[in-house]
């Protein structure tokens, strides 16, 4: 773990926000957060008060690939340090007051610090309290905003690993670009339209083999084009449907022609 920077030496303006854990009691959950953290791409963890992190303990257990990196890189802060440093975002799944109390009010929720947070000109900080009491009042107080996740009336309350999780899945668009992530390009090319127009004369080809009613034929075309039209077929596709339907044409009068 990294020790403490000097007074001297402050902290950088960060792009992702670092994530803040206070007083964490269990070991699995630290390394649970920088699990998330690696996945969303999030590299700065701040650990206030943290339990003993045993490199063959829990921690380094839960963290997966992040304990190469994220973990073994944390840095120990107090929490006067934290909240003179960063602007923090203390995130507790319940704000139970209104504009009448303010020391847990007003709350944004993880998709408005999407929005917002690129604006704010400062080292961020996501700030994560205990298991089982989150942050108290005392620290919400000091703390620049709250951030709440909307959850059921019924049982708002998620356990720090899961609130963490969630949060940062959230917040993935100020540490990733899209070509960052796993997922494949989802741009979709659309067929050119003299090829979508063969389609649809190839249905009417078909409906014709088939002996579809005449009376009925414009309407099922207007049919497909309006399910084709939301489909936004690409070209591999059209062209894939285009020899379908070809040779379902085609196999109507091949069985005439052995009559």
């Amino acid at each position: 773990m990294t020790p403490e920077p000097s007074a001297a030496e402050p902290p950088s303006d960060r792009t992702p926000p670092a994530v803040a854990v206070v007083d964490a009691q269990f070991p699995g959950n630290v390394g649970t957060i920088a699990r998330a953290m690696k996945n969303f791409g999030f590299e700065d963890l701040l650990l206030v008060d943290p339990p003993e992190l045993d490199p063959d303990g829990e921690a380094y257990g839960f963290a997966g690939h992040a304990r190469e990196d994220v973990l073994p890189n944390a840095t120990e802060i107090s929490f006067d340090r934290l909240v003179a440093e960063y602007h923090t975002i203390g995130c507790t799944a319940v704000t139970n007051e209104d504009d009448r109390s303010h020391a847990r009010f007003p709350f944004s929720t993880p998709a408005d610090l999407a929005e917002r947070l690129p604006t704010v000109e400062a080292p961020t900080a996501l700030v994560f309290g205990r298991e089982r009491v989150g942050l108290t009042n005392e620290e919400l107080a000091r703390i620049d905003e709250i951030c709440s996740i909307p959850a059921s009336a019924e049982y708002p309350v998620l356990n720090l690993g899961q609130a963490a999780t969630i949060t940062l899945y959230e917040l993935r668009s100020l540490a990733l670009d899209d070509d960052e992530t796993q997922l494949p390009d989802v741009e979709r090319v659309r067929a050119p339209e003299p090829t979508v127009d063969r389609l649809y004369d190839q249905w009417a080809d078909l409906l014709g083999e088939i002996n579809h009613p005449e009376e009925k034929r414009d309407k099922t075309m207007r049919m497909l084009r309006r399910v084709f039209g939301r489909a936004d077929l690409t070209e591999r596709e059209a062209n894939t449907l285009l020899g379908i339907l070809r040779r379902a044409t085609e196999r109507p009068a091949e069985n005439r022609g052995r009559e």
